[in-house]
Order: C-alpha cells, then sequence, then structure tokens
C-alpha cells in the first residue's frame, strides 16, 4: 500500500477499508505504469530474502492485491494472507487461480487489530509491506499480537512511512508547505484514496521498535527511497531516466547507513523475536 492511509476511530478505519477495496481493481495496473513503486518492491524483496530461509512460512498482513504473496509463494514459501478490504482480497483470489498457487496461498478477511480472532498458527515470518501498518494510529495493537503467531528466532518485517522524507521537505520550496510538513503531525494527516477521506498516522523508525515488547530485538533497519523520489513523483523518473537510476544506486548503496537508513518515503525494519 503505497498510499496515505490510517485508521482510528472506528468509522475512520471502515472509510480506509472502503478506499482501498475502490482501488482494487486498478492498483495493479497503476503499479505496472510506476517504475518507483516497481523498484522499491524489489528492494523491499531484497532485504526480506535476507532473512528467509527455503520453504518457511510467512503470515502477510495487509496483503493488498497479493503480489507480495505470490512473489514469495512462487519462490517456495507458504503464505498466510489477511487484509480487510474485500476488494483486494478479490484480487488476491484471482492470482492464486490464475498461478495455481493454492497449495502455497491461503487468505482471510481479518484487520491487522483484530489477530486475535485467528486460530493459534506458528510462522517463521511477519511481513507488512508499503505502509499498512499507517493505518493506525498506535503499532503496539498489532505488534502485542505478534508473538503468538512467532516461531522461536522469527522476524518481523514492516515497510512503514516514517516522519521525515527528504524529497517532500523540498516541496516547501515550491509552494505547498502543507505537503512538505504533512508527516510531522502527530494526530493524523488527511489522505483520499478514490474519493475515501481518512486519516494517516507516520511513525519514526523509534517509534516502530520501541512498539515492540523486550522479546524482540532490531535485526536491521533500511530506508526505501532517500535519494531517489517517491512513487507519486513517477514523471520525474520517467522524464529522467538516467538521472533516477543514479539516485536508485545511491539508495542501493548507502540505504543501510544512518541516518538514510531513518529519512526516506518509507523505512525496512525487520525485529528478531526471542522468546
Amino acid at each position: 500500500m503505497t498510499s496515505d492511509v490510517s485508521t482510528l476511530p472506528s468509522v475512520n478505519g471502515e472509510d480506509a477499508r472502503r478506499a482501498f477495496s475502490a482501488q482494487a481493481p486498478f492498483f495493479d495496473s497503476n503499479e505496472k505504469a510506476n517504475l518507483i513503486l516497481q523498484w522499491m518492491r524489489s528492494q523491499v524483496y531484497r532485504h526480506v530474502e535476507e532473512f528467509l530461509h527455503p520453504g518457511e512460512s510467512i503470515f502477510e498482513l495487509n496483503a493488498g492485491t497479493g503480489t507480495d504473496a505470490v512473489y514469495f509463494a512462487r519462490k517456495g514459501h507458504q503464505v498466510f494472507a489477511v487484509d480487510n478490504a474485500d476488494g483486494m482480497l478479490v484480487e488476491l483470489e484471482k492470482k492464486v487461480r490464475r498461478f495455481r498457487l493454492e497449495e502455497k496461498i491461503s487468505f482471510k478477511n481479518c484487520s491487522f487489530t483484530e489477530l486475535a480472532n485467528l486460530p493459534d498458527r506458528h510462522f517463521n515470518h511477519v511481513f507488512s509491506n508499503f505502509g499498512g501498518l499507517n493505518c493506525i494510529d498506535d503499532l503496539r495493537r498489532v505488534t502485542s499480537q505478534l508473538p503468538r503467531f512467532l516461531t522461536q528466532g522469527g522476524t518481523v518485517t514492516f515497510v512503514i512511512m516514517p516522519h521525515i522524507c527528504p524529497w517532500e521537505l523540498l516541496h516547501c520550496f515550491t509552494g505547498n508547505p502543507r505537503l512538505a510538513f504533512r508527516r510531522l503531525s502527530r494526530n493524523g494527516t488527511l489522505a483520499s484514496v478514490e474519493g475515501h477521506k481518512f486519516l494517516t498516522y507516520y511513525f519514526s523508525p523509534r517509534d516502530v521498535i520501541r512498539s515492540f515488547d523486550k522479546r524482540f530485538t532490531l535485526a536491521k533497519l533500511r530506508g526505501l527511497a532517500t535519494f531517489s523520489p517517491p512513487p507519486y513523483m513517477s514523471d520525474l523518473a520517467n522524464r529522467h531516466a538516467k538521472l533516477y537510476r543514479v539516485l536508485t544506486r545511491l539508495d542501493e548503496r548507502f540505504s543501510a547507513f544512518p541516518p538514510l537508513n531513518r529519512w526516506a518515503d518509507h523505512v525496512i525494519i525487520t525485529m528478531r523475536y526471542s522468546a
């Protein structure tokens, strides 16, 4: 989920659910046309695969249209995916059937705040991509539920939008201070997807790490799109393809080093669980 999203109060969460259901039929085609999104997803896979071993199990939160579930299933992993947007799950099911992955992917309509409703099951890895967890104002409502689903030594990877995005800050010089500083609001920022409005919350890497209890330790932190622009600036990548390639190479080389692993469009955070 690359659009800004959020949750509380419950009405706001319902608006977000409706928004992403409405977006679902166009989500994959929009990404296919966006070079930035394609590169970002490849970097997420590069990061996650550092922690995966052949044939492991993955619990995916906010699975969307199933792009990531299909990728990992085709790599030989077992995936259980949840999302609470009906439209997204329709698209996910289509992919499962198209690629004949019924033996590798299972899914359920479930919010990440209601994981207690799921039966006990253990996974090697929990995964949430592209700001799905920017749908809530308190990450502890999610992280507190995760130990029940993790094997000893298992890992959790969140791809989440932080407070500081250098490219967005530049908008203060282009006459758009609202966009430049929207991530700094502690009370959420109003976003709109397919005509549905709801709040978005942003989290620093420190916020994310502190949302986990003492059984978790930081395994790796990497920025995603610090030198290179965010997805909504895809026209820039198309018009200046050579420059964009240079910027992504800088990201790929230096994204794990501070402060670049904290200042980016998204950050990728992996935590390791020890009971």
